[in-house]
């Protein structure tokens, strides 16, 4: 073992200079964030109206929302669906994304275009998949076209993705801030998945700090604000700057990062920005939420192309030009390509260190390393990196347990480790994949992750609240909703004590159920239902679910009840049948009729 101790030597000695720069860095960000209480000061600085007053008390901007689409026909339905319904905001549309090779992602865009008035979908001209940006700048000249169509104007573009859930108020909040900046970024939190699913957590804790310390101290250093691809709103002015300035490509189609990219321009063209920061409203953070990649393989793959676009991509194209903030941002960003193959190494040697140390303490052999490596000054300077690594790790539980709680929160040692890794090999292969790529002259493209929206619990603490919705549409007088609220007895639902007190019909009650859940409410006449399609289900089983199989219409199996029935309950129904399941809700009452007419 003694014999490898001078390349060990040779390989830490490094490792603490290397983590000492490093070290010395980020504990610049972590006395800027702790002193003063800079979230305050923050605050004040920018002068940023209370929650309340950005969500609620600013005219409506009419806002489009850019969805780019490369085979997510699985997802995509999905995210519609659950968005338009919770979405607090009236004047807003969809603009979405397609290839024309890719037909089950045209097919389900097509088919939800007829369920939503307020769906656009705009297919490039070319196969795909290209770039991110490159369909995004096709939707941009297709809201263009459709303003150009209709007479409509936009005031806003906000970029979104498949997987995302929107939070009801951010639309408002991007409303209000663009009334004083030309970009606006939405927090981007991943969902909270269970303690053990590492790499998903290692989302949680860096998105989590990022979004609490790094990004307000970077404002406030004179930095540019980087774009989260998500939750990022433009503009008309911003949108003009960026087309004007790139021969009308409003985002770059050869970055991989263009959300960072275009970060960056707007800040070179001296336009405002700001990074919206993280707020509650009901226990929950304002932000876009969504599940990133997590296996090993697929988070390795993502992390491939933002080192690949943030990195190397704008090293290329931007060098280190610009002001002293911006250069030193610059430096932030990319100093991973270094820094995250040295983490790796500083793995390899506590390891080796730790094996040597029980070989020796086995075999009662001296232990030799600690005679080769550990002299004054190297045991000085590791000691110090040691306690600065404490630090930061401090602060990154801090930062995870304010979102995710302070349990969660006891995970981030452990999954710093498995970052680490994940990492290290992202950045070894966005390297080999840059200089291939470089070497054969071919361009980059999109280096799609798979994704999977949440499921309908997961989902339902976004939906606007059933009182909401009946004093927003009509059906409710305000001054009667916190009445009945205040006399709703414990186990009753709010629906049923309404129509108790003679304050709604249970046509109204399901009306509101139907905007509320964004699912169709229809009035089935048992006439129109064939028998065979009736029984398509056992006779127990409709009674005890309440679903009533009423139609079959190319592939789908159209089911009907008083109540959208549970995750669970859809596994076992898909027991019964290979078809694609599609719910509608019907009154009680119209159950009531299909039963005593079929059953």
């Amino acid at each position: 073992m003694p014999l490898f101790d001078p390349v060990v030597l040779a390989c830490l000695t490094l490792v603490v200079i290397f983590t000492l720069i490093s070290g010395l860095d980020d504990l610049i960000l972590d006395l800027a964030i702790i002193s003063g209480w800079v979230h305050r000061k923050f605050l004040q600085l920018m002068e940023l109206p209370p929650f309340e007053q950005s969500t609620r008390c600013a005219p409506e901007k009419r806002i489009a929302i850019m969805v780019p689409l490369w085979q997510e026909h699985r997802v995509i339905g999905k995210m519609l669906e659950h968005n338009i319904a919770a979405i607090r905001y009236t004047n807003y549309d969809f603009f979405v994304g397609v290839y024309p090779n890719d037909v089950f992602t045209v097919e389900a865009v097509t088919e939800a275009e007829k369920r939503y008035p307020r769906l656009h979908r705009v297919t490039c001209p070319h196969d795909g998949p290209t770039s991110k940006g490159d369909c995004l700048n096709w939707i941009y000249q297709g809201i263009l076209l459709y303003e150009q169509e209709t007479g409509a104007h936009f005031d806003v573009a906000l970029t979104h993705d498949a997987e995302d859930l929107i939070h009801p108020e951010s639309l408002g909040v991007i409303n209000r801030y663009t009334d004083k900046f030309d970009m606006v970024q939405i927090p981007v939190l991943p969902l909270p998945t269970p303690f053990w699913q590492l790499t998903h957590g290692v989302y949680c804790d860096e998105f989590a700090e990022f979004q609490t310390k790094d990004i307000f101290v970077r404002q406030m250093l004179g930095g540019f604000v980087p774009s989260n691809g998500v939750g990022t709103g433009y503009t008309r002015k911003a949108l003009h700057a960026l087309a004007g300035s790139a021969a009308n490509r409003v985002f770059e189609p050869g970055c991989l990062t263009e959300d960072y990219e275009n970060g960056l321009r707007l800040h070179q063209l001296g336009l405002s920005q700001i990074f919206v920061p993280i707020r509650f409203a009901n226990g929950h953070p304002v932000a876009t939420r969504e599940y990133f990649p997590q296996s090993f393989r697929s988070a390795v793959k993502q992390r491939t192309r933002w080192i690949i676009g943030i990195a190397l991509q704008t090293w290329e194209r931007h060098g280190w030009r610009g002001s002293v903030p911006t250069v030193y941002w610059f430096w932030r960003d990319r100093k991973g390509l270094l820094g995250n193959p040295v983490s790796l190494l500083a793995n390899c040697i506590f390891l080796y260190g730790l094996c040597t140390w029980l070989w020796c303490h086995v075999c009662g052999i001296p232990w030799g390393l600690k005679a080769a490596i550990l002299h004054p000054v190297l045991t000085r300077l590791l000691s110090f990196t040691f306690a600065m690594q404490f630090v930061r790790t401090s602060v990154r539980m801090f930062c995870s347990g304010r979102i995710y709680g302070w349990l969660f929160s006891v995970g981030v040692p452990i999954r710093t480790l498995w970052a680490n890794a994940v990492n290290s090999l992202a950045t070894l292969l966005a390297i080999w994949r840059y200089a291939t790529t470089r070497l054969r002259r071919k361009p980059l493209v999109w280096l799609k992750t798979e994704h999977f929206y949440p499921s309908r619990q997961a989902l339902m603490r976004h939906k606007r609240k059933l009182g909401e919705v009946l004093v927003t549409h009509g059906y409710l007088s305000p001054e009667h909703l916190p009445l009945a609220l205040s006399s709703q007895p414990q186990g009753t639902r709010l629906g049923e004590h309404l129509i108790r007190l003679g304050l709604l019909t249970e046509e109204q009650l399901y009306e509101a159920l139907s905007l509320q859940q964004n699912v169709t409410l229809c009035r089935i006449d048992p006439v129109s239902v064939r028998r065979d399609v009736a029984r398509s289900l056992p006779v127990k089983y409709i009674s005890r679910w309440r679903v009533f199989p009423v139609q079959v219409v190319d592939g789908c199996l159209s089911l009907a009840g008083p109540e959208l029935p549970a995750e669970e309950l859809e596994d076992k129904l898909r027991s019964f049948t290979r078809l694609e399941l599609r719910f509608h809700l019907i009154t009680p009452g119209n159950f009531q009729q299909l039963e005593r007419a079929l059953l």
